[in-house]
């Protein structure tokens, strides 16, 4: 029996995370949750007190946030090779493209879904500035590495912008340039990202 449980929803986050246990293929408990009381019990927000999803359960120790669950596990199974070695130079684009998802592309996506559109002082004082900001830096940061965002080495990271760029593409909100369309087109050739279309 795996010691690692992720509890998650079917439309959330957690998909991500459903995503890169497939390319790690290591085993794991899933325990779907619905939105609204099964989140909100005593006995989950003990494990997430933001009662959301996902929550990754490993033995004692608890890891939320998309991001943190995808480079930890990736780094638990290291030997999967979906993580650069620590110290490789690739580590660094590893890092700050995981971030740059987690930080200014949500909160930009976020923005821009609530209908908020903001000023150019709004823009200085935010971690984003603005939607075509973000994914003009994201396109940039695809076209400098290829196949992946790494080079030639597929990661966890791969799978976080990956699985968040289709659903965009899947719900019509992203128009891929030819860029973004040859570095899906480079995902959708994995077994896993076409199970998970």
């Amino acid at each position: 029996m795996s010691s690692l449980t992720l509890y998650t929803n079917s439309m959330s986050r957690g998909y991500t995370v459903d995503l890169l246990f497939k390319l790690l293929n290591v085993p794991y408990q899933r325990i779907e949750l619905d939105y609204g009381e099964e989140m909100h019990t005593k006995e989950y927000l003990a494990i997430n007190p933001m009662g959301k999803v996902p929550a990754l359960v490993d033995g004692d120790k608890i890891i939320t946030e998309t991001a943190a669950i995808c480079v930890y596990l990736a780094d638990k199974f290291i030997e999967k090779g979906l993580a650069p070695a620590l110290g490789a130079p690739e580590r660094a684009d590893y890092y700050r493209w995981f971030f740059f998802t987690a930080g200014p592309i949500e909160a930009a996506f976020t923005a821009h879904a609530m209908g908020l559109e903001l000023d150019a002082e709004q823009q200085k004082m935010s971690g984003f500035g603005s939607l075509d900001r973000v994914m003009d830096c994201l396109e940039t940061g695809i076209a400098n590495a290829a196949p992946y965002i790494c080079g030639k080495q597929l990661t966890a990271v791969d799978a976080y912008i990956g699985s968040f760029l289709l659903f965009l593409e899947k719900i019509n909100f992203l128009k891929p340039t030819a860029v973004m369309h040859n570095y899906l087109q480079a995902l959708k050739s994995h077994k896993a990202f076409i199970e998970r279309m």
